[in-house]
Order: C-alpha cells, then sequence, then structure tokens
C-alpha cells in the first residue's frame, strides 16, 4: 500500500519512540503536520521560536537518550532554529532537525527563503541528508536515528522538499534504532588497572553523554571504595553525587585555581566520557598540549576524537557507561590516595562555601536553601551568563539526570531546557535559572510552558546588565561601559509573566526569598521569581568596584 512522504516520515517516528516533536509551524512541511493529526502517540509542541524548539528538542534528548526531534520551516526558521543545533553539536546530544525545503522543481535558482542545507550545516551536524525521494524516506529517518546515535551522538539534519512529502511511495518501514554496542576490551580495562594501581596521584575526569543510571551508580561505589578524587567536566556534575567523599569539583568557567592546580599536580589522569575541549581544560592550560606532563588515559565514544587536542598515553574507543561499568566490575583498585582524594575534598568544600556579596540578595544562601528543601532528583536547568555561578558553584547536584546545561554555553537555553524537562519528567520538579538578559532570549516560550501547563519554576536573577561581558569590559576597558547596560530597557518582569498567566513576583532581599518561593511552587502552572540582585554583585569573588579598581591599576 503506498503512503505519502510525509504519513512514512511520521510513521518512522513512531516506530523510534519518538512521543513528542517540537516546531513552529511552517507552510513548507504542511503535510507533516498532517500526518502528525493522525497520529496521536507523538505530542505536538508548538513553541513561539525556531530557536526555542530546537533548544528544547535538544534538551529532551539530554534527558531522554533518544534524538530529540524538531521541524522548523526554510530559510529563517532553519537559520532561527541553528542555535539550537549548535548546543546538540558541541553537547554531543542526538538530535533530529527536520527542515520544510523548497519545492524541487525551483531548487538552486535561490528561490524564496532557499538554502543549501549541506553546505550550511556540513560542520553544525554529523550528516546533512535531503530526501528527494519518497521512496527513500524511511531508509533515510532511519539513518539519521542510527547516526545521531552512534559514536560521538550528535544532530542529524534533513530537508524535506515541499513538493516530495505529499509524492506517494511503497515503502518498507525501518527497525527501531538502538546505539551500537561499542565497549572496552577486558585486556584493555585491565591495562587500565594497572595503570591507576601505579599513579601517585591520580585525577578522574567524568564528563559527554551516553551515561546511565546503572553506570553512575557502579562507578562511585568503585571511586569511593578506591578513595579516587573525581572532578566533572563542564556542566556535567550531576555525573557523580556532590555529597559524595569522591567529588571535588568541577572543571568549568571560572575553576576553583586548587582543582586546576591539583590537576596539574596530577600524574595521571583518567577521563572518561569528555571530550577535554576549552573549557573543560580551563583555556587547554590544565595539561599541555598536544602531549601532557600528566600520563592520560582518554575513554570516548567517538575514535576521530582521542588524539584531537591530547594525546594520550592510552586512547579507548568506548561509550562511558560501558568502560565504568567494565571498570567497576573488577571491584576497587588498591593505592595510597586518601590523603590525596581528602585534601581535594577540602579544597571543594571551601570553594562553595557560602560568600557575602553587596545587596540584600545573597544567592549563595538562597541556593543552599534550595538544597535543603528541594527533593534530590529536582531538575536544574540554566542558560549561560555570570548568573550561573551561583548555581554551578553553591548547589549539589546529588542525581544523575538533574543538570541541564549547554557545554557549548549559549544564552537563552534554560527556559526552553526547563520545558523539555517538565515533559520528559513530569514526575521531577524543574528549577530554571535565568539572567535578565538570558531570559530574554527565550522567554517568550513562558506561553508554551502556560499552554501546558508545565509546572517550572523560574528564578530571574536581574541585574540590570549584561553581567558577564560587563565583567570582561571592565577588565580590558574599565569604566567605559558600552552595549551592556540593560537597565533602561528591562521590562517588569513579573507583570510580564502575570500577563502570561503565570505566577509573578519579586524578591528584594534573601529572607524574602522562602515565602516567596512557597507561594511560587504553591502555583498550578508556570511561576516566575524575580530577584533583584546588586549591580555590584558581579561574581562570588569579586565586585563590580573590584574589577574595575584592579583593572584600574594595572594600566
Amino acid at each position: 500500500m503506498t503512503r505519502s512522504a510525509a504519513r512514512i516520515l511520521v510513521d518512522q517516528l513512531v516506530i523510534q519512540g519518538i512521543d513528542r516533536v517540537f516546531c513552529v509551524p511552517g507552510e513548507s512541511f504542511l503535510a507533516v503536520l498532517d500526518a502528525l493529526h493522525d497520529s496521536p502517540q507523538i505530542e505536538l509542541v508548538t513553541c513561539r521560536h525556531e530557536g526555542g524548539a530546537a533548544m528544547m528538542a535538544e534538551a529532551y534528548g539530554k534527558l531522554t537518550g533518544r534524538p530529540g526531534v524538531v521541524f522548523c520551516s526554510r530559510g529563517p526558521g532553519a537559520t532561527n532554529a541553528s542555535s539550537g543545533l549548535h548546543v546538540a553539536w558541541q553537547d554531543s546530544t542526538p538530535l533530529i532537525m527536520f527542515i520544510g525545503q523548497n519545492p524541487r522543481n525551483v531548487s538552486t535558482r535561490e528561490g524564496f527563503q532557499e538554502v543549501d542545507y549541506r553546505r550550511m550545516f556540513a560542520c553544525q551536524s554529523k550528516a546533512v541528508l535531503q530526501i528527494e525521494d519518497a521512496a527513500r524516506t524511511s531508509e533515510i529517518v532511519t539513518r539519521a536515528f542510527r547516526l545521531a546515535l552512534s559514536g560521538r551522538p550528535g544532530p542529524v539534519v534533513i530537508p524535506l522538499p515541499e513538493d516530495m512529502l505529499t509524492d506517494h511511495a511503497d515503502s518498507a518501514d525501518g527497525p527501531y534504532v538502538t546505539a551500537p554496542v561499542c565497549g572496552p576490551m577486558a585486556s584493555t580495562v585491565a591495562n587500565v588497572r594497572v595503570m591507576l594501581s601505579k599513579a601517585r596521584a591520580p585525577v578522574v575526569m567524568l564528563g559527554g553523554s551516553g551515561w546511565t543510571t546503572e553506570a553512575v551508580t557502579a562507578f562511585r561505589a568503585f571511586a569511593e571504595a578506591s578513595d579516587l578524587p573525581v572532578t566533572a567536566s563542564f556542566r556535567r556534575q550531576d555525573l557523580l553525587d556532590n555529597d559524595s567523599p569522591s567529588y571535588i569539583g568541577e572543571v568549568g568557567l571560572g575553576v576553583n585555581p586548587a582543582l586546576a592546580q591539583r590537576i596539574k599536580d596530577a600524574d595521571l589522569l583518567l577521563v572518561i566520557g569528555a571530550r577535554l575541549g576549552e573549557i573543560g581544560t580551563n583555556g587547554y592550560t590544565v595539561m599541555q598540549a598536544p602531549c601532557p606532563d600528566q600520563s592520560l588515559i582518554h575513554v570516548y565514544a567517538g575514535a576521530d576524537e582521542i588524539g584531537h587536542v591530547y594525546q594520550p598515553d592510552l586512547g579507548v574507543v568506548s561509550n562511558p557507561a560501558e568502560f565504568a561499568l567494565a571498570l567497576a566490575a573488577g571491584g576497587p583498585v588498591s593505592g595510597n590516595w586518601s590523603a590525596w582524594r581528602d585534601s581535594a575534598r577540602r579544597d571543594f568544600e571551601a570553594w562553595t562555601a557560602p560568600r557575602e556579596v553587596p545587596g540584600a540578595i545573597q544567592m549563595s544562601h538562597i541556593m543552599k536553601w534550595l538544597d535543603q528543601t528541594q527533593p534530590q532528583d529536582t531538575i536544574y536547568t540554566n542558560g549561560a551568563g555570570n548568573f550561573s555561578v551561583w548555581l554551578h558553584r553553591f548547589h549539589r547536584y546529588r542525581q544523575f539526570g538533574t543538570q541541564v546545561a549547554p557545554i557549548c554555553g549559549s544564552m537563552g537555553y534554560g527556559v526552553p531546557a526547563a520545558l523539555a524537562a517538565a515533559f520528559a519528567k513530569p514526575e521531577a520538579k524543574v528549577i530554571c535559572i535565568a539572567g535578565d538578559g538570558d531570559f530574554q532570549m527565550t522567554g517568550t516560550e513562558l506561553a508554551t510552558a502556560c499552554a501546558h501547563g508545565l509546572k517550572i519554576r523560574i528564578l530571574i536573577l536581574n541585574n540590570g546588565m549584561l553581567a558577564t561581558i560587563r565583567m570582561h569590559q571592565e577588565r580590558h576597558y574599565p569604566a567605559r561601559v558600552s552595549g551592556t547596560d540593560l537597565s533602561a530597557g528591562n521590562p517588569d518582569f513579573t507583570a510580564w509573566a502575570q500577563s502570561y498567566g503565570a505566577f509573578g513576583e519579586r524578591v528584594s532581599d534573601t529572607d524574602s526569598f522562602a515565602a516567596a518561593f512557597a507561594r511560587a511552587d504553591a502555583h498550578d502552572g508556570p511561576a516566575v521569581l524575580e530577584i533583584m540582585i546588586d549591580p555590584e554583585a558581579m561574581t562570588p569573588a569579586q565586585s563590580l568596584s573590584q574589577i574595575r579598581a584592579a583593572a584600574q591599576a594595572a594600566k
């Protein structure tokens, strides 16, 4: 029996277990929208902007382990959605981005909103697979899922010529795709154990995607029994319970100097799943490139990434979860590391102790209150900006899957990620931490949250500026403020939230936060708390004035 290409495509999504797709509707894929009308297994989430839709799909892929799916229209729609595609690429998240494309009969004429996506997204995706023949729809969609999940996970782009979608074909369905098994050989695991046992001062770094709850649990038991110090790469802090005696902090933006020095002083680094990118190595400074002074064991699912920047003493091509399970299965490794680990843990405790900053709001105390009162499985999301330091430094992630944040440092990620988390884990509480500039990138997705009745809680840390850029501006061009002041144009976020039908309240001092949060939490729908941050409270370590004074003194 023949089916339209649009029908074949949607049938493949059902086969792949896709229960939700995100989109901003466009006329270029009306046939798919019509096919989804007859597929109640898949919920269609209509977003307000393609960037928000793509970020939602990416975060959904992070949380579920299956490729997130986003549909966008051609030209402006695709370019808007590219922000989420970039997150999926740098964060190694499985994602399928379908783009409604111009009809085939105008191809290459630079028709209305026409873009050559093979050229545009070649370096931002694992593949760009345009479907020209309806009969090959199931083949290409199935291949896209396999590509997105295999090796280093990532995004695949599928342009869909508008006229092709209504063509009919007799086409067999593809099979359900699972990630290819990629585990280490027993001899390799044995070699790793020998190298560990001979180390004087080892450090383990966890990161990347492809982990499972089972693997995280097993590795924690192994690390604690072996007295190993374990750090997390940037925005992968939930791979080890932060209350574990083995956890020593995160290597990311604003890394603890003591942690950075400890990694430099280590004689062996066992890196499992982390790509060893710029931010996760503190600007490529915790190790020398290309040949580190430390012995390096790099475990990564993509063979091409091993040795990309750092040449390892032992490279292991393996899914991180499979490797962690295999390593833990052998029991603890003997080593005299308890004093080394405990010293690193004390550094972490001192670094994350609450700090007093200028103003009536003390975010380190608010984060401590949240840790003490909210469930351990609460999912925290955020975008990019100085505001995120309060979450990453002072919150303790206790369970796997509770941190949803962009490794690529994309502003605007927190709100759509919070929606994705509420969709994916409806039983969990979801809290988004956003800055005033960050929030305004995708804040209109609050309308999507209201439409679906999602009980997300958004804390907008409002200091009236683009604080990260202002911080760098003051360091390089002190007292010459240009382009980073938002105070004159910022909306009343409380009234803005209420206009959507969400709960909204302003918090001006720390003591008022608990009661305000309780009122927000009682609301049956989205809730926004606007937290008024003193502009001087730039970082936990330095005020705005101190940053400016130091820069002026250095000139």
